[in-house]
């Protein structure tokens, strides 16, 4: 049975996460970010690491922890690149229990893209994630097929 993580113990967690993601994104800046963005965005990740430290006793709960936690992670989620691998190597080295989404394989799974978001996602990640090892060269024929399938349906709505 695995212990109950209190809200101070997952908000460490969440901070050595924040303080990785601030190297990865100075590191290996997004290829189509400017240093600019870059600053801005590790800018306003230092300051909700500090937010949360210093929050008010009545936030410090583990469901409103999730929004951070959910805010830090979404370009890793979602990204691919340098950035976003050097990221999920360092949450591995770290022994950080967060796990990476693999939603090319639930959207291969399924058989067929929900809606808009999920289209760009496949059509950003379909290179890549074959490149990497994600997916298979048949696996990227059918994910390339559901693309076809869903700019169809979206000609004829």
């Amino acid at each position: 049975m695995t212990k109950k993580r209190t809200y101070q113990e997952e908000v460490e967690k969440l901070c050595k996460a924040i303080d990785i993601a601030i190297d990865s994104y100075k590191t290996h800046p997004p290829k189509d970010w400017t240093p600019d963005i870059v600053n801005m965005v590790t800018s306003n990740l230092e300051k909700d690491k500090f937010r949360r430290i210093d929050a008010e006793q009545k936030i410090k709960t583990l469901a409103s922890l999730k929004y951070d936690i959910k805010a830090v992670f979404t370009y890793f989620q979602e990204g691919a690149g340098e950035t976003v691998e050097y990221f999920w190597n360092k949450i591995c080295e770290a022994n950080l229990d967060y796990k990476r989404e693999n939603k090319l394989e639930k959207i291969l799974n399924r058989g067929k893209i929900r809606g808009r978001i999920e289209y760009e996602y496949v059509t950003d990640m379909i290179v890549v994630a074959e490149q990497v090892g994600m997916t298979s060269e048949e696996e990227t024929k059918r994910l390339s097929e559901m693309l076809g399938e869903y700019e169809s349906k979206k000609k004829n709505n």
